[in-house]
This record gives structure tokens, C-alpha cells and sequence, in this order.
């Protein structure tokens, strides 16, 4: 139960087709801001372009999830990385497009590749032995830690210093790139099951049925990003430098990847859905902190432990997730919980604008932080009914119980919730 049984050639491979995927996704929206900026009324139209890429990929995660088929997956993965580099380099191409186009283009930029994050997640914990699953969930946070801190960096250099098309015009390089490396890695990711008899509308109750996860899952990600949107306006309300927004949020992403590193060194005692809690908890306390804090250090401090946080609470939603459907399913489970912390952090978005009209910046992150808790018990509560129903529906032989596919995985990998 080390890091030792994630370090192979497969995962190497893997890592590095994950990161010619997500790169494009952390680098679109600001991308797109830079494309247009120069335009008559660019700023609102990037964010208009941006809000269309991220709705694609809403709509894309779950849609498009439903349909993996695990014994098909490498095919289903190309065909929608291969339609995501399409969409940027279109984007790339044609700067000029009217908006319209470029909405579009940004849309179809983010629905293609909606279901790669799940697929891609599902066949990485079948590189891995069983024991080294969490292990594997704590390489890819880590991962993508370094992918999120580099990309804002990588765009604005790029387009300040390149051109305004450069970013994008290397996203659908590196997506495209991604699609080569897939068929370095196994076809499939599971050898043994398919997503079940009952055909899609089966999966569909299945997957609905682990709605406590995805609740919980969002509400992370909706706290963190109600703190990070109102970052800049916190600062100016301290009478700190906006300029330091930069810096603040590279080092929270660096520290959420520490975070993930130290997840991922032992077995941690108590059931998921209770450590969950107890680190949303905790990360709950530290962007509160960040909010209250008048100086600079502290805020930082605070929101570096908030990202640490942060990072443990989503590794143990994937892997309550992944205890809470059947393997088969699993990739449209992780594509269901990525759409779902899309939605929440769109909506965040709204909420932190409609906020901070009204109050001051730090009174909006506590609130966020009092809707974020409010998420996490209802998601609390949610699994506890859920497992409660699910061990009564056994006796009585549930047909529709995907959830009791579990048994076969309640193994070492999902030792905490046992």
C-alpha cells in the first residue's frame, strides 16, 4: 500500500496522455479571454465564450459518460479528444469568427471531451493493483495540481508574448497528442464486466442513486471556488495588492498537491463518508480564516491549508464513488461527479457576482462557506440513508440495487468504509 505500486511504465504513459487531455481543459477559459480582448466589448465576450465551453462540458460529462462502454473505452476516449482538438484548433484558426461561431466551436471544445476525465480516471485504477487504488487517485490530484498551476501561467504568456491564438492553437496540439498516447494503454479497462444488463436507463438509477457523492463532491469545489472568484475583491477590501491573486492561488494548487501526496502515504482510520466530512470541515474553517484575516501571510497560510484539504476531501469522493457503483460503471459515475462540481462551480460563479453586489467580499465567502457545509451534511445524510436502504434492499433481493455489485468490492482499496 505504497506509492511503489503506482510507479510502472503503464502509469508513466498514462500520466503523461492525462496531461496533454486536462492541460486544454485548465488552460480554455482564460484562452479565451485573451482571444477576444482586443474585440469591441472582448472581455464580456470571452466570458460569454468561456461560459459556453464550460456548459459543453456539463452537458458533455454525463451524456456522453452514459455511453462508455469499459470494453470500448480506448475508441470511445479518442473519438472525444480527437472532437475536443477539432473545437480548440478551429478556435485557434479562426480568431476572426464571428461570436457566434466561436461559441459553438468553444462548446463543441468542451462536450467532446466531457467523458474523458472519468474514462481516463476508471483506467488508471486498472493499471494499479487493488491495494494501491487510493494511491492512484492521489498521483492524478497530484497531477493535476501541477496542471492547474501551470496553465494560467503558460496562457498568458503565450498570448501576451506569442500571439492571442497561441494558447489554443497549443491545446489542440496537445489533446490531439493525448489520442496518440491512448493506444500506448490498454483498450479497455475492464476485462471482466460491462455496464450492465439493463442497458442505459439501468446505469441511470444506478448512477442516481450515488447522488450523496456528487453532493458532497460539488460542495468542495463550490467552497473553494466562492474563495478564489471573490479572492481579488477580499484583497482589495484588506487593502492588499490584487496583484498578489496570482501568486495566492498557485500556492494553494501547490499545496492541494501536497495535500494529495500526504492522502495517499497511509490508510487513514474511519469510514469515507466520515473523513469526508471531517476534511470539508476543516476546510471549511481555513477559507472562513481566509475571510476573516487581515494580512496578506494569513490569507495565504489559510488558503494553502484549505487546498491540502480540499485535495483529500475529492480522493475520498472517488473512492466512495467508485465503492458506491458498479465497476462498470464507474466511468460514467466519475463523468456524473465531474459534471456536477462543473455545475457547482458555474453556479458559484453567479452566486459570488449576485453576492457581491449586495455585501462585502468577506461576507460572501462565509456565506459560501455556511452553503458549503449545508452541502456536506445533506450529502452526509444522503449516504447514510442510501447504505441504509441498500443493506435492506439485499435481503429482499433489490434488482435494481447496482450498488450491490459493491460486495465484490469491498476489498483492501475500499478497506475505509468497510
Amino acid at each position: 500500500m505504497t506509492y511503489r505500486d503506482v510507479a510502472s511504465k503503464s502509469v508513466l504513459i498514462w500520466a503523461g496522455t492525462a496531461v496533454g487531455a486536462r492541460m486544454p481543459v485548465a488552460m480554455a477559459p482564460l484562452a479565451l479571454v485573451f482571444l477576444v480582448r482586443e474585440r469591441p466589448g472582448g472581455y464580456t465576450l470571452g466570458a460569454a465564450l468561456a461560459a459556453a465551453y464550460v456548459i459543453g462540458e456539463i452537458i458533455g460529462a454525463p451524456v456522453l459518460g452514459m455511453r462508455l462502454d469499459p470494453a470500448r473505452g480506448r475508441r470511445h476516449l479518442a473519438v472525444g479528444l480527437s472532437g475536443g482538438a477539432v473545437g480548440f484548433a478551429a478556435l485557434g484558426v479562426w480568431p476572426g469568427a464571428p461570436s457566434g461561431v466561436l461559441g459553438v466551436c468553444a462548446f463543441v471544445a468542451g462536450f467532446m471531451p466531457g467523458a474523458v476525465t472519468g474514462g481516463l480516471r476508471t483506467l488508471l485504477t486498472s493499471l494499479v493493483p487493488e491495494r494501491a487504488v487510493a494511491q492512484a487517485l492521489s498521483t492524478e490530484s497530484m497531477l493535476m495540481s501541477g496542471v492547474w498551476a501551470v496553465s494560467p501561467v503558460a496562457v498568458a504568456g503565450l498570448a501576451l508574448g506569442v500571439a492571442p491564438r497561441a494558447p489554443l492553437v497549443l491545446a489542440a496540439a496537445l489533446m490531439a497528442a493525448s489520442v496518440a498516447g491512448l493506444w500506448l494503454l490498454p483498450a479497455r479497462w475492464d476485462e471482466e464486466t460491462r455496464q450492465g444488463e439493463g442497458g442505459a436507463s439501468s446505469a441511470f438509477r444506478v448512477l442516481i442513486r450515488a447522488w450523496p457523492v456528487y453532493v458532497t463532491g460539488a460542495a468542495s469545489l463550490t467552497l473553494l471556488g466562492l474563495a478564489e472568484l471573490t479572492l481579488p475583491a477580499l484583497l482589495e477590501q484588506r487593502g492588499i495588492g490584487v496583484g498578489w491573486t496570482g501568486p495566492m492561488l498557485a500556492g494553494m494548487a501547490v499545496a492541494a498537491g501536497l495535500g494529495a501526496f500526504l492522502y495517499g502515504l497511509r490508510a487513514w482510520p474511519g469510514r469515507l463518508r466520515t473523513r469526508s466530512v471531517v476534511l470539508m470541515v476543516g476546510m471549511s474553517a481555513f477559507v472562513a480564516l481566509a475571510a476573516l484575516i487581515p494580512g496578506a501571510a494569513g490569507i495565504a497560510v489559510a488558503l494553502a491549508l484549505a487546498g491540502t484539504l480540499q485535495s483529500g476531501a475529492l480522493i475520498t469522493r472517488n473512492l466512495s464513488l467508485r465503492e458506491a457503483v458498479p465497476p462498470g460503471a464507474a466511468a460514467a459515475g466519475y463523468s456524473v461527479m465531474y459534471a456536477a462540481a462543473g455545475a457547482g462551480y458555474a453556479a458559484t460563479g453567479s452566486l459570488a457576482g449576485g453576492l457581491l453586489q449586495v455585501v462585502a467580499p468577506s461576507t460572501a465567502i462565509l456565506a459560501g462557506v455556511v452553503l458549503g457545509l449545508l452541502l456536506t451534511a445533506l450529502g452526509w445524510w444522503g449516504e447514510v440513508r442510501v447504505k441504509a436502504s441498500t443493506a435492506a434492499g439485499d435481503t429482499g433481493g433489490d434488482a435494481g440495487a447496482g450498488l450491490g455489485a459493491r460486495a465484490e468490492g469491498a476489498t483492501v482499496a475500499r478497506r475505509g468504509d468497510a
